[in-house]
């Protein structure tokens, strides 16, 4: 016969299971705390204006391959146009914008990330 197991406790220690899990209670609390606010706006700060950044630059290489066809097929050197330039540009500005991203989230959503969870869990 099965047995059914005791409820984790809440004292913030580990069961077998892992690590104490918070109740929606606590979530909403968290959520509506000022560091959750504060991690919320570092990530919005960062993460949309180099959005819109991005967007703009992408829009304008489209436009200016459906309008601008002299300027995007101006020689650079050899064969490579200006569309090609700018084509290899997107890629450059993807990449680019991955690793800041990985370097801010590292250096600054991480941490305050890991010290309200740990808080959670009741590591802290």
């Amino acid at each position: 016969m099965a047995t059914e197991a005791p409820p984790p406790p809440r004292d913030g220690t580990e069961t077998a299971a892992g690590p104490v899990q918070p109740t929606t209670e606590e979530f909403v609390e968290v959520q509506q705390g000022e560091e959750f606010g504060e991690l919320r706006r570092t990530y919005r700060s960062f993460a949309f204006p180099l959005t819109l950044a991005f967007i703009a630059w992408y829009l304008l290489y489209v436009l200016l391959s459906n309008y601008a066809g002299g300027f995007m097929g101006t020689k650079v050197f050899g064969n490579i146009n200006m569309a090609l330039v700018l084509g290899l540009g997107q890629f450059l500005t993807t990449f680019l914008i991955a690793w800041l991203y990985s370097r801010h989230a590292a250096n600054r959503l991480d941490p305050r990330a890991e010290a309200i969870r740990n808080r959670m869990e009741g590591d802290a």
